[in-house]
């Protein structure tokens, strides 16, 4: 009998493991859903990080999207603690150095819409006498914690990162703790890239 596949979106929320079981108790993926026993996570999101997130039982897809030598675009909105200026937003477009290796050429765009995300829960511990900044941080790699890293390297640690789109799938409306299925418009989309 031919597998049916499952393609799933999620807003991770803030404080949950991108994995459906854990022994400490913490929160996971199986909290939100009652996902089919086959479908699991393409990637992951660390537990500090909000966002999209795709889960699917297609071996093949998930094989794609996950291999390094097809740099698929995953975009992020970043907020940071300070105030960067040009210059520091062109070291984060033309690569940093991260654990002795330079990242890849990123897009970087001023996000100015940032302030009107819904508040994650819990806050932002925000210091008065330090200002905030939004950005938009495009990257073609998925080196571990690498935006963290990447505004840290040029002194403006992430307060808060959410994922909201990978390649050409976005979060859109979806809340935190949402699950969605995907469309067959998005599910074609996706497919049109392996065929590429």
């Amino acid at each position: 009998m031919k597998q049916r596949l499952h393609y799933f979106k999620i807003h991770k929320p803030y404080g949950m493991l991108s994995q459906f079981t854990d022994n400490s108790g913490r929160p996971t993926l199986a909290d939100l859903y009652d996902f089919p026993h086959d479908v699991y996570p393409v990637g992951r999101l660390d537990r500090d990080s909000e966002g999209l997130l795709l889960l699917t039982n297609d071996k093949a897809l998930t094989d794609f999207l996950l291999n390094p030598i097809y740099e698929h675009e995953r975009e992020y909105a970043v907020q940071v603690e300070g105030t960067p200026c040009q210059v520091d937003l062109e070291k984060l477009e033309s690569g940093v150095m991260i654990e002795g290796k330079r990242t890849k050429p990123a897009k970087v765009i001023i996000y100015s819409e940032g302030n009107n995300l819904p508040e994650r829960n819990p806050s932002i511990r925000i210091r008065k006498s330090i200002p905030d900044f939004w950005i938009k941080l495009i990257i073609t790699e998925g080196r571990n914690r690498q935006v963290r890293k990447m505004t840290a390297a040029i002194g403006f640690p992430t307060l808060r990162l959410i994922r909201v789109r990978i390649v050409n799938i976005f979060l859109s409306d979806l809340s935190s703790g949402d699950v969605k299925e995907l469309t067959s418009n998005e599910i074609k989309l996706l497919h049109s890239l392996i065929r590429k």
